[in-house]
């Protein structure tokens, strides 16, 4: 798995690298018991303090996409969520409504932002649909 950072986007490095592993996780590119880097390499990889790695993989185990094995590293964990439907629609909400208030601020008119929710949510299922190896209707 490759990280990229954007150190001008004001959104903190840690939620950069929790963002890409769920996007990751969600478009099949990684596959529940995969291995993450190891904190120190991936650090210098990317040029960021360790803590930083540390808190970003803290807040996977914490929402429960990754589980850490002691001596072993951290691994993606299952596609389960340990949320229930409504604190999962909860947190979701949170996340459209920076969406929403983006579109706004780009003058995406509500039909236009729905059309493209829809073609993303597609797009996204069908990235895993063939990560799987399934076949993806045309």
């Amino acid at each position: 798995m490759r990280f990229q950072l954007n150190l001008k986007s004001g959104k903190p490095v840690y939620l950069q690298l929790v963002d890409q592993v769920k996007t990751a996780v969600a478009s099949g590119a990684v596959r529940q018991g995969d291995p993450l880097p190891s904190i120190r390499p991936l650090a210098e990889e990317l040029r960021v303090n360790r803590n930083t790695v540390a808190k970003a993989y803290a807040e996977l185990e914490h929402q429960g996409a990754i589980e850490t094995i002691a001596g072993k590293g951290c691994f993606i964990g299952s596609s389960s969520s340990p949320f229930r439907k409504d604190a999962r629609l909860k947190l979701l909400a949170s996340e459209m409504d920076d969406a929403v208030v983006q579109a706004h601020h780009l003058q995406v008119n509500k039909a236009d932002f729905l059309r493209l929710a829809e073609a993303r949510f597609d797009h996204f299922h069908e990235r895993r649909a063939r990560a799987a190896g399934e076949e993806v209707p045309s």
